[in-house]
């Protein structure tokens, strides 16, 4: 089942549980059971309840988003300056400009397949890749430039590859979830206070308010979910983002990261 779906059914399912109640509830409610007898402090904290519940999921939201946007910057800055680093190395004569492009291939072969999975699973970076990325800058620094251009493609060589290594180490402190589990207790325990204080109101008097009650409670299974989808970015809304690799080396095998 895909991730869409799975969240049509949470959606559904919460809808219908909510309605499931409140008809049960109605049906075994006493003849002398008045509805207009809610005390008006309870609609009072009912609507204070949702307004900071609401503040919590929005700054939730923001929070995750901020992350997602965050990890996909650093995989476009690792990826752009490696593809600079290769375009600098046009200048080097075709031994070493071949050995440099070798390491880069070498790296990015292992980046987009073995460490991409590792990643994502384990959330943190593999040794192997660390060593890659050691060969090329060690690749680059070895050999003393012997022409104008090459002093001048020397040093951004060395600065991006510098750059691909910061990346790298951020995209690795991007890996896996980003949300405390603490914030999550907190929301979902929200979320269920929140849907029982609808309860505590009586829904129960009309279809509409049944469906109004069965909606807000979707939404809110929507909003959680937004949260979880957006909660490890490498794994689930990122999922493509090795594309920002074999869209600059299309010499790597396309689909070898997670898609």
């Amino acid at each position: 089942m895909s991730q869409w779906l799975a969240l049509i059914a949470v959606i559904v399912a919460t809808c219908a549980v909510v309605i499931l109640i409140a008809v049960l509830r109605q049906r075994r409610a006493g003849d002398d059971d008045d509805p207009s007898e809610t005390p008006d402090v309870i609609e009072y904290m009912t609507m204070m309840l949702g307004v900071v519940y609401a503040m919590v999921v929005g700054l939730a939201i923001a929070g995750v988003w901020e992350e997602r946007s965050a990890a996909e910057e650093w995989v476009q800055r690792e990826a752009l300056a490696l593809y600079e680093v290769s375009q600098r190395a046009e200048v080097l004569p075709p031994e070493a400009r071949d050995d440099v492009q070798g390491r880069i291939d070498d790296y990015l072969g292992h980046a987009t397949a073995a460490e991409w999975t590792h990643m994502v699973d384990h959330g943190e970076l593999t040794d192997r890749g660390t060593a890659l990325l050691g060969e090329l800058r060690d690749t680059v620094t070895s050999r003393e430039p012997e022409t104008v251009r090459e002093v001048e493609s020397y040093q951004a060589m060395v600065d991006k590859v510098a750059a691909a290594e910061e990346a790298r180490i951020a995209r690795g402190e991007s890996a896996g979830p980003t949300m405390p589990r603490l914030v999550w207790i907190g929301l979902v325990t929200g979320a269920a206070v929140v849907i029982g204080m609808v309860f505590a109101l009586q829904i129960q008097r009309s279809s509409r308010e049944l469906v109004l009650a069965g909606l807000f409670s979707g939404l809110i299974a929507f909003l959680l979910y937004l949260i979880w989808y957006f909660d490890d970015p490498y794994a689930r809304s990122l999922d493509g983002a090795v594309e920002a690799f074999t869209g600059l080396f299309p010499q790597l095998v396309a689909g070898s990261g997670p898609g």
